[in-house]
């Protein structure tokens, strides 16, 4: 495992970021607008070297006194997929469920492609390929994030249809191939070292769709990234948005060339790829919920709410999602699928209805924690208000009480504000919620990986009175999951 310090001088390797508003990022390790994400990653890495975090996030001693990080095991227990989730709940709590995609979600993505690529079986050089390529992830600590390869807005509105994918294939060589194109949004590329561009990218190659894992900092390709989330430059105001800003962007590439060693042959349809990728994506919001459920728990103590039924009543609300959620996730690992190859898969009707579950009780439990503090949630000073001699002692007497003093109540309020009142929370509402599709989505996944159809109709069946014929409603899963919304370019 590398340390913090180590993976900030790969950041320092030459690559081309734009950030919208802010122009051209020479350097992402010191520049205002990613400096403190950067900063919240190094802490990721370092966290493995601390004692305290060392029976969460690391592996039992094996024969020779070694342990190995959770982020990078490959689950071949239930044992294996407990202690992982448990590894990824604790991290991610940590911010909120703000950093979503961490280098523990690189192994997922680097696991999920040597599965599908076993899976299909196009050639032993691929097999040999993708796992030579998640072992030197689960070696290294080097971080890859996930892009599905969908293209953005303006190629589909190209009016040939033929041009509207993300990417073109300008030519192959014996060393591999030469792409250029556009791709659409995906989470933390700046961050990154390396982004798999996925099946969504228009690339085939005979029966298979060609994905691929390119560098940030290839020769020709740049990385634009959405605008920061506005915040207050004081972080005593913005203690979550100044933290954990993920910048989601697009990935541009010109005449990018990618060794055959890192293409990989896949249908096309992303989905066969990413199942570790929703558990771990359900652990990030489920962090997210248990961080609402903690704030809506120390606002009500702090505005002296603890006994008031409505308030306990609200709580109650918050807990029944949070707990619904986390027992989806502990029914997915103690109820897994494996895969040929003996993988353990968090069962996914399980994530799948846990998703749906989290989907439709997010804005709810965001508009619990917005209710709970009442208006102190927006007139809450800062430290630097408290402070100041023309209003200082007024603030105290205004915000003081009940075992708080004013700059204790006020950071509370303050980090709630943060959470569902800023645009970080808009971010994650407008975006993160419905990068994979959104409810509609999930309920086609469900509809495909729930397997009792015809199992429970008939165990029905067998209780009549009268014989009744045998139902095969298998068909039921196999309807194909909604496609992206389509667009009509203008005529």
């Amino acid at each position: 495992m590398r340390t913090g310090a180590e993976y900030r001088e790969a950041l320092r390797d030459g690559r081309r970021v734009w950030v919208i508003g802010e122009g051209l990022v020479e350097d992402v390790t010191v520049h205002p607008a990613t400096r403190a994400t950067v900063d919240e990653y190094v802490a990721w890495y370092d966290r493995h070297f601390e004692p305290e975090w060392r029976d969460i996030l690391l592996t039992p001693a094996d024969a020779q006194g070694a342990r190995a990080p959770w982020a990078y095991a490959l689950p071949r227990s239930v044992q294996d997929l407990r202690a992982m989730g448990k590894s990824f709940s604790a991290t991610t709590f940590l911010s909120a469920g703000n950093i979503t995609h961490t280098p523990a979600y690189g192994n997922l993505i680097a696991l999920g492609i040597l599965d599908a690529v076993q899976q299909r079986n196009v050639s032993t050089e691929q097999i040999a390929s993708a796992a030579a390529h998640r072992e030197r992830i689960a070696r290294t600590g080097r971080f890859l994030t996930f892009s599905a390869g969908a293209a953005t807005i303006g190629y589909r509105m190209r009016p040939d249809p033929a041009e509207r994918v993300s990417l073109r294939l300008m030519h192959e060589t014996d060393a591999g191939i030469v792409v250029s194109g556009k791709v659409g949004m995906h989470t933390s590329p700046v961050y990154a070292e390396d982004v798999y561009v996925g099946a969504h990218c228009g690339i085939d190659r005979g029966q298979h769709r060609a994905t691929f894992t390119v560098p940030v900092a290839a020769p020709g390709v740049t990385v634009l990234c959405r605008k920061i989330a506005a915040r207050h430059p004081n972080p005593f105001l913005s203690p979550l948005s100044s933290r954990f800003d993920e910048l989601d962007g697009q990935m541009w590439l010109e005449d990018v060339f990618i060794p055959w060693e890192h293409v990989f042959l896949m249908d096309v349809s992303p989905e066969p790829m990413a199942s570790w990728l929703f558990w771990h994506q359900l652990y990030c919001w489920l962090s997210k919920a248990e961080f609402t459920l903690g704030l809506a728990l120390a606002c009500a103590h702090a505005m002296g709410l603890v006994e008031h039924e409505p308030t306990i009543e609200y709580l109650i609300d918050l807990v029944v999602d949070v707990q619904t959620v986390r027992s989806c996730q502990t029914a997915a690992e103690l109820d897994p699928e494996t895969t040929a190859e003996g993988y353990c898969i968090p069962n996914r009707s399980h994530v799948a209805a846990g998703t749906i579950a989290i989907q439709k009780a997010r804005q709810r439990m965001a508009e619990l924690l917005r209710i709970l503090p009442g208006s102190s949630l927006v007139v809450a000073p800062s430290d630097k208000d408290l402070a100041a001699p023309e209003v200082g002692a007024g603030l105290e007497e205004s915000f003081a009480g009940g075992g708080y003093t004013a700059l204790q109540r006020s950071a509370l309020l303050q980090l709630a504000c943060d959470h569902v009142a800023s645009a970080l929370d808009g971010r994650e509402s407008s975006f993160e919620l419905h990068a994979n599709g959104g409810i509609p989505a999930w309920r086609g996944r469900l509809r495909r990986y729930f397997s009792r159809y015809s199992e429970l109709a008939n165990n029905v069946l067998k209780t009549a009175t009268v014989d009744m014929p045998t139902l095969d409603l298998e068909g039921l899963r196999a309807a194909p999951l909604a496609p992206r919304r389509p667009v009509s370019p203008p005529r």
